[in-house]
């Protein structure tokens, strides 16, 4: 080897690793350095794992017009059709052991936690045709209304076998184009936090292992607060002067009885403490015609997966058929 060539070896070594090579992405060297922290070795395989992620503009297209945004009238039927209800009702039945062990272990109720992995995957029908990795680098890297949050979401990811001590093929691994993944739709924060190995085989599967899959649910939504036997929603009937109501968001700040004396009555039959936290809750059933719902702590803990009203609603109507459905766990 001739001077010159030792001379360019030794300065190619001498180089920091984020010099080696040109960004795929933008921001990539920033953020390989944030996660290997100064272990070449580990900058090396993140920009193995980055520069084999593509950019994907149709998910930045699926992110401006999720389902979200349809009125609720349109929203619904997307998933209480009669094949996600019987679908949960077999679902159910066929994990009835298991449910009912987490549910009694949990406190949340099995109707609650399959509702959820229906309205997610269909039970584990659609769990997603992106490339987390792909979906993560493109929202962290090119979406900046919610690049903060999703660029977290990236380092995570590019974190989890680590952090969670499983074996993850990351360059492969398919989801939802927001990174979410397996039969609950964790993102890499939720799975680090909320994942468990509930059958004890010493490994985390959320996409194969109903048992690990249905207790993370349910430890997700225990640990963001469901209180046990305490309502979720009850439909309520405005009378004649009914008080119109701005946007009161989504916790439980007044009384029952505040919605009774501004004119909401529940529904025949219901009865609910009036002194029960709540909040008024009014979706669209046609257009410009309305139904008003008090929700209460437990229905703010179903947003808390998915901050939509709309999205808790149909968890709570999808559970409530597969309970009548099943009998929910115990019968």
């Amino acid at each position: 080897m001739t001077l010159t060539r030792l001379a360019l070896t030794a300065l190619c070594l001498s180089l920091p690793i984020t010099g080696l090579a040109k960004e795929k992405h933008p921001g990539m060297d920033v953020l390989i350095a944030e996660v290997a922290a100064g272990d070449r070795a580990r900058a090396a395989e993140v920009r193995q794992l980055l520069q084999s992620a593509e950019y994907q503009p149709a998910i930045i297209e699926a992110m401006t017009r999720p389902a979200e945004g349809k009125p609720w009238f349109v929203y619904r039927p997307i998933f209480m059709t009669e094949a996600r209800i019987a679908g949960g009702a077999e679902y159910f039945e066929k994990n009835r052991e298991l449910l009912t062990k987490i549910q009694a272990e949990q406190g949340v109720p099995a109707e609650y936690v399959v509702a959820i992995v229906g309205v997610e995957t269909f039970y584990g029908r659609i769990m997603g045709k992106w490339k987390v990795l792909d979906a993560l680098t493109t929202l962290g890297l090119y979406y900046p209304p919610r690049a903060p949050y999703f660029r977290g979401e990236l380092i995570r990811f590019l974190n989890l076998p680590s952090e969670r001590d499983i074996d993850l093929d990351l360059a492969h691994v398919q989801g939802s184009y927001a990174g979410a993944m397996g039969l609950g739709q964790f993102m890499p924060t939720s799975f680090v936090k909320w994942a468990v190995d509930q059958n004890q085989d010493g490994r985390i599967d959320l996409w194969n292992s109903a048992d690990d899959a249905l207790a993370s649910v349910a430890n997700y939504l225990r640990d963001h607060g469901w209180t046990e036997n305490a309502p979720v929603t009850v439909p309520m009937i405005p009378g004649p002067g009914a008080r119109r109501l701005r946007d009161t968001g989504l916790d439980p700040i007044f009384p029952l009885s505040q919605l009774v004396e501004w004119g909401y009555q529940p529904v025949d039959g219901v009865v609910v403490a009036p002194d029960q936290p709540s909040n008024l809750l009014s979706l669209e059933v046609a257009d410009g015609e309305f139904a008003h719902f008090a929700i209460f702590a437990n229905f703010r803990v179903i947003t808390r997966y998915n901050r939509s009203p709309m999205y808790a609603m149909a968890v709570h109507d999808l559970a409530q058929a597969i309970r009548e459905r099943t009998g929910g766990v115990g019968q």
